[in-house]
């Protein structure tokens, strides 16, 4: 009986709260109603004046159209005159020449005074050509004010629901992560809720520009695909139909210092354990593996230990750019760069060229070690530790700037791929 009193009495109190609330809403109307009505007055005078600039500006465009069209007539008359002066001098000067009585004089003057004559009349016959030319009504002020948009926009004029911009958005940090070289952010709205969208951006992890990465309605977002061992600065805003909030403060995450990655099944003859760390392949010829990850800064390393090896196949370790021919052995085209061994020999190899030629292979329980450096472009391999050999990584700007790790192996070959790891020294060779 106490518990349903508690609760009946917290009943009451709530149903008083909100009378309370709804008995203070009139005053807020009249208050709400009077900033309305001010802020419909100030817009209406705003237009009421743009209206009466826009008039000013027509008549003055009206006015300089008006001296413009005086000024043809003008120029118009001044022709006509000039035409008609010369006409009536020409009238004047050939009737005296027929009064001449000396038919010779008159014989010899004849050709000039007819082609005067000529020129004359072909002078008003332009004249009163280019007049007839002119409509009339041309030579007058014919314009009306298409007053039919503006109607039409006073017509429509009227109230709209007022939509406010949203609040700028707060991070999460708990629920914020970076997982190798992926991050996830997320982000809640904050008052006023009204947001329609987010837009989430980042960096290039270099302290560079911010570009945006994310536009949705969702609170969380995951970007894959970043480079290891760096610093990505985020932010975000909320978007409505009214406008964008500011963004938020930027959020500083970490990715992973090394690479933790598995290989992948780039081709149907190649195994790849669950847990991708163990690769091998069902045919006699080469076929090659690729690593999930692509690396494009910084410097990496990870490890292949041979598990089984038949002494007659060649293995071929290194790095491969999108688009590499997966059924030929790595290195034999331009996307491959590779040191490929045997149990006695090993070679570098890059677009088919073999060069660097060493003595000494592998044998199981061998550990081959890969370095690659993209910010000087060199690929260095390791046996059981000890630095073999270095390459450069030649034309590879015109082919790509992403490097995949990648093997390349046959029949009787399985590797076990050791990845997280930290990378080397490189001592120049």
């Amino acid at each position: 009986m106490k518990l349903e009193l508690h609760q009946l009495s917290d009943k009451a109190k709530a149903a008083s709260e909100i009378i309370h609330r709804l008995k203070s809403q009139p005053a807020q109307l009249e208050t709400c109603m009077q900033s309305v009505e001010e802020a419909l007055v100030a817009q209406v005078e705003r237009l009421v004046a743009a209206l009466h600039e826009r008039r000013d500006s027509l008549l003055i465009w009206l006015r300089q159209h008006k001296l413009q069209k005086i000024l043809e007539l003008q120029e118009r008359i001044q022709d006509a005159t000039e035409s008609l002066q010369e006409t009536t001098v020409g009238l004047q000067f050939n009737i005296e020449a027929i009064k001449e009585s000396d038919p010779v004089c008159f014989m010899e003057a004849n050709e000039v005074l007819s082609k005067r004559i000529e020129e004359l009349k072909f002078g008003c016959d332009e004249v009163l050509a280019q007049e007839a030319a002119v409509a009339p009504s041309a030579q007058l002020l014919q314009y009306r004010v298409d007053e039919r948009p503006l109607a039409d926009a006073i017509s429509n004029f009227t109230f709209i629901q007022f939509q406010a911009v949203p609040g700028v958005p707060e991070f999460v940090p708990s629920e914020c992560s970076s997982v190798n070289n992926a991050v996830t952010i997320a982000w809640q709205p904050q008052p006023p809720l009204c947001h329609s969208s987010f837009s989430l951006q980042i960096d290039d992890g270099n302290r560079g520009e911010f570009k945006e990465v994310y536009n949705g309605d969702e609170c969380v977002c995951t970007i894959d695909g970043l480079h290891f061992n760096s610093v990505y600065r985020a932010r975000v805003k909320a978007c409505s139909a009214a406008g964008a909030s500011d963004y938020t403060p930027p959020l500083t995450l970490h990715t992973s210092e090394v690479a933790w990655f598995f290989m992948e099944r780039s081709h149907p003859d190649v195994n790849v354990s669950e847990e991708g760390t163990r690769v091998s392949c069902d045919s006699y010829e080469h076929r090659i593996s690729l690593g999930s990850v692509a690396f494009s800064r910084g410097c990496h390393y990870w490890q292949y230990k041979l598990l089984t090896y038949d002494t007659n196949a060649d293995i071929a370790f290194g790095v491969a750019a999108k688009g590499v021919n997966t059924e030929a052995i790595l290195g034999k085209c331009a996307r491959g760069w590779c040191r490929y061994v045997d149990r006695e020999r090993a070679w570098m190899m890059h677009a088919g060229e073999h060069f660097n030629r060493s003595q000494g292979g592998v044998q199981v329980g061998d550990v081959v070690g890969v370095r690659l450096n993209t910010d000087i472009r060199t690929l260095t391999f390791y046996l059981n530790q000890v630095q073999q050999c270095s390459m450069l990584l030649k034309s590879c700007s015109s082919v790509a700037t992403v490097f995949h790790p990648a093997v390349s192996l046959s029949r009787g070959v399985t590797l076990a791929l050791i990845s997280g790891l930290t990378p080397p020294t490189d001592t120049p060779i």
